[in-house]
């Protein structure tokens, strides 16, 4: 297995106008790390026996800020996220759908699906540990 660090953003970036700027999925790859509540570390499969190590920010999901939370009782719910989504995907096979760039570079934003089809948002907004993206963050109320 060969592993390209920043591969995929630069794939992303790099790819020609007429060819958009999505992929569509699914792309499998495995849990490197959970970052906090809605951004996961993954290993992609890009092709076969290519993979690239890449952060995934969950797409239209806002969960509690774990490292610059406002608030106390942001950081415990933060926290309570993080370990929901870590329980929820271990170090196992997850598949990414709808990808595209995120805001901030070097991380791109995707729909996360476990290997059972769970919607890892989906999940985590039904468990009161995030919103809607849009929403009002109710952490700090």
């Amino acid at each position: 297995m060969v592993a390209y660090k920043h591969l995929l953003p630069l794939i992303l970036a790099t790819t020609p106008a007429w060819a958009g700027s999505d992929i569509a999925g699914p792309v499998d790859a495995v849990v490197e790390r959970v970052v906090d509540g809605d951004t996961v570390r993954v290993s992609a499969r890009i092709w076969v026996d290519q993979y690239v190590s890449v952060s995934v920010r969950l797409k239209d999901v806002d969960a509690p800020e774990l490292f610059r939370p406002q608030c106390p009782a942001e950081k415990e719910k933060a926290q309570a996220a993080k370990d929901f989504v870590e329980g929820m995907l271990g170090a196992g096979a997850v598949t990414l759908r709808d990808i595209t760039h995120d805001k901030y570079g070097g991380r791109v934003a995707a729909y996360l699906q476990t290997s059972s089809g769970d919607d890892v948002g989906g999940a985590l907004i039904a468990e009161g540990l995030a919103v809607a993206a849009g929403d009002d963050d109710p952490w700090c109320a």
